[in-house]
């Protein structure tokens, strides 16, 4: 009976893959809470769970939080049990702390109470956009397709905030432009296939003339903000064109067949922790969508026993590593990461947390 109430709620539309994972709860885990301003389900689910990511298990049964917009400032969640004893968190009407473990039996019905638009969301982009980059990743041949800043009006082969610069194209008068620098190419790490050029934006501003290639006359562009020096073959893309992100992240776990690398950190240390930016080896053609959460994994350093014992792959010497006993050493998790923005083989995320720095090459994988 409970899975056919299960199926006539359809709540939330969420892979079965994900509801099928096993939730833990934090051992300080409350019996209430009370939501406030500026909490998301992300927020509140880590309040609960060591697991934040599964949070559609947390409240898959509750008629009152059917979707991230049915939850409002104010409102008091309760910790509860069902019928099988997994916990769940429901609206308490009544403002009533839980006590003990409770059981609940769900039927359907609609919330009545209309709210202002105050709705509690998922992950808002405001949250996490201080932190994030638009930066972008180009291939070979869409590079080559490109317009390009030819120079300024001042003569500079680099230009900053308030002067103008000459494009050679037909540009739409008064469409806002971004300009990017090339950089480095990206290389899968497992095939050494090309990922594509990773671009930085450095500056925008808005078309004034629209120009006329026919005629050998390029567009003009007022240069309105810079984030550096905008050179002479900086690449032009209507502005938004790649940037566009989700207002909302809803968040999910990747899929457990999942398996790749990070690739690229923007900020290019050699460590990087919680709020970077990274991209990663898996994109559109591996099934990868903006909002998924995956796990970072870094493989133990090798181990190799030698004549004197054992001894880390990277002291031992060339006979030792060809004749020793070499072993499988275990990948340790470190933490997890969201991707925001996708690209046909490549992905942008960003860092949630992690125990340790992580770093080039660390293996991304479905979150544990």
């Amino acid at each position: 009976m409970l899975k056919k109430i299960i199926l006539s709620l359809s709540l939330i539309s969420y892979p079965l893959i994900v509801l099928a994972d096993q939730i833990k709860l934090n051992d300080n885990a409350p019996k209430t809470h009370v939501v406030e301003k500026g909490d998301t389900l992300w927020d509140i689910s880590a309040v609960f769970l060591e697991q934040p990511w599964l949070w559609p298990k947390l409240w898959r049964l509750n008629p009152e939080v059917n979707n991230p917009h049915l939850i409002y400032p104010g409102d008091v969640l309760k910790l509860v049990y069902d019928e099988n004893g997994e916990p769940m968190l429901v609206v308490d009407q009544k403002g009533s702390a839980t006590q003990g473990k409770a059981s609940y039996k769900w039927s359907p019905k609609i919330r009545q109470e209309n709210k202002n638009d105050s709705a509690i969301k998922l992950l808002p982009l405001e949250v996490i956009a201080p932190y994030m980059t638009y930066a972008h990743l180009f291939s070979e041949d869409e590079l080559e397709e490109l317009p390009y800043v030819l120079g300024s009006d001042e003569g500079y082969r680099m230009t900053t905030k308030d002067f103008k610069v000459y494009v050679n194209a037909d540009l739409v008068v008064s469409q806002s432009y971004a300009m990017y620098d090339k950089g480095e190419e990206l290389f899968d790490p497992e095939t050494d296939e090309s990922l594509g050029f990773y671009v930085d934006l450095v500056g925008t501003g808005q078309a004034i003339r629209s120009g006329d290639m026919e005629n050998d006359v390029p567009a003009t562009i007022h240069v309105s903000s810079v984030k550096r020096e905008i050179n002479s073959g900086s690449y032009v893309v209507p502005i938004n064109e790649g940037q566009l992100l989700p207002s909302v992240f809803t968040m999910k776990a990747a899929d457990k067949s999942l398996r790749g690398s990070i690739v690229k950190a923007t900020s290019d240390a050699r460590g990087f922790g919680k709020l970077e930016i990274i991209m990663i080896n898996r994109g559109v053609e591996h099934g990868v969508t903006s909002g998924d959460v995956m796990g970072i994994k870094r493989t133990s350093p090798g181990v190799v026993d030698t004549g004197d014992g054992p001894a880390y792959l990277v002291e031992a010497s060339s006979w030792d590593k060809l004749t020793g006993s070499d072993y499988k050493m275990p990948e340790e998790y470190l933490g997890e990461l969201m991707i925001f923005k996708v690209f046909e083989k490549t992905s942008m995320g960003i860092i949630l947390q992690t125990d340790k720095p992580a770093r080039i090459n660390d293996i991304i994988t479905a979150p544990e």
